[in-house]
């Protein structure tokens, strides 16, 4: 019973739009200082609503290790030699902006109009021209002063009604179905605890992508830089020949970065230096850069121009100290993809079967598949039916969550036939 995208439609629509609110409504912002795994102690909160959510829908091996990651497996009802099916999404939303007290606004059959989110702001179809394509249909957004949070708990929701879907329809023959859901993924530390000693799956896929119908087989090179500044301090008063400011020296290296190449001024297949990140004081300043990009090459010449700045400002601040450290944090997916081409034949196909003609994205992030797929687990993205991340303006379409459920769904069936 292969899904396409009207097959109890009304029954995926109940169940994916209470579902997500709910989880919405939890607040669940990683923090990218902290040290520990979960970065967040109510990131536990999510995850313990979802452990007994699992065990509800009657899954019998279903554990929450001490690190926060979520571990459910759905044994198989028919006799197969096919490896288990993996599901994955990751429970935290974004540090960039508030995801405390989420209120999602539900505007249901959608006239095609101006949204209001609150007196101050709104999503307009001429910004956001994809709203369009909901019109008639369930469109979900915040109130204006939070993030949404479909990224991505529009992906649990949708990983959890297909579970329930198998549950309630025995008569779906499948294989062992595991679902992973992940704390930490926002400041790239998702895989950094993987239970792979609990998994049996040798791929996977992500459901934490944006428009319907796309997947993503390939993701940014993503590396931190962090640049420490040391300058001398000296009374302000007496300090004239002496003092070397270190705040100064973290705005001349921060104004050196090329214009031309920082997330608002890029797209496509072009990279970026994206500023995240400064503190300190006239003795120590402190700067953190993302760099992404899709060629190895270009990340390892973006790596040498910040140490070549770096030894510019101290050349031009005398007495001064710069030391740049690295720390990659995922790579290109598409370099452990290539050899599991089965995996994308079978997504493709999966997106077929609901009714669309599946489109491959490169994805201008990264997801927990990026480090999963290096570490042996092919793991390429699925859609999950969100826009506008991380901002007051995220919105997802219900109609794209009901797919995104079935096109699980359909990867079991076609993984198990």
């Amino acid at each position: 019973m292969l899904q396409n995208i009207d097959l109890d439609r009304e029954w995926f629509e109940e169940r994916l739009l209470e579902r997500f609110v709910r989880y919405a409504k939890v607040h669940t912002t990683s923090d990218p200082h902290a040290e520990g795994t979960p970065s967040t102690e109510r990131q536990w909160v999510l995850a313990k609503l979802l452990e007994q959510e699992l065990k509800e829908l009657g899954l019998k091996e279903v554990e929450l290790t001490e690190y926060c990651n979520l571990v459910g497996r759905l044994p198989a009802n028919i006799k197969t030699d096919a490896d288990p099916v993996m599901f994955l999404a990751h429970m935290d939303t974004a540090p960039d902006f508030s995801g405390e007290n989420v209120n999602p606004r539900i505007h249901a059959d959608y006239d095609g109009g101006v949204i209001r989110l609150n007196d101050e702001y709104q999503l307009d179809p001429r910004d956001n021209p994809l709203l369009k394509d909901y019109l008639g249909d369930t469109v979900i957004t915040t109130d204006g002063n939070t993030l949404l949070g479909a990224d991505d708990k529009a992906g649990i929701a949708e990983i959890m009604t297909a579970l329930e879907y198998l549950v309630e329809h025995p008569d779906i023959s499948h294989g062992d179905v595991e679902v992973v859901f992940t704390p930490d993924e926002e400041i790239g530390k998702g895989t950094v605890k993987f239970p792979g000693d609990l998994v049996r799956s040798k791929f996977g896929f992500t459901l934490d992508g944006d428009t319907e119908g796309s997947y993503n087989a390939q993701c940014f090179n993503a590396f931190a830089i962090d640049v420490e500044f040391t300058g001398v301090m000296i009374h302000p008063g007496y300090a004239r020949g002496e003092m070397v400011n270190a705040i100064a020296m973290a705005s001349h290296f921060a104004a050196m970065l090329p214009g031309q190449e920082t997330p608002e001024a890029t797209d496509g297949d072009y990279g970026f230096y994206a500023l995240r990140e400064i503190s300190g004081t006239m003795e120590s300043a402190k700067l953190g850069i993302f760099i992404r990009d899709f060629s190895m090459d270009e990340i390892t010449r973006r790596i040498a121009y910040l140490e070549q700045l770096g030894k510019t400002v101290e050349m031009k601040f005398p007495g001064s100290r710069v030391q740049i450290s690295t720390t990659q944090r995922y790579l290109n997916l598409k370099q452990f993809l290539e050899g599991s081409p089965w995996v994308i034949e079978t997504l493709e196909e999966a997106i077929r079967d609901t009714g669309m003609e599946p489109v491959q994205k490169s994805i201008r992030g990264g997801t927990d598949g990026a480090r999963l797929s290096e570490m042996g687990f092919p793991t390429p993205n699925i859609f999950a039916g969100g826009l506008n991340f991380h901002s007051r303006f995220e919105w997802v379409g219900l109609r794209a969550m009901v797919r995104a459920s079935k096109v699980v769904l359909n990867i079991i069936q076609r993984w198990s036939a």
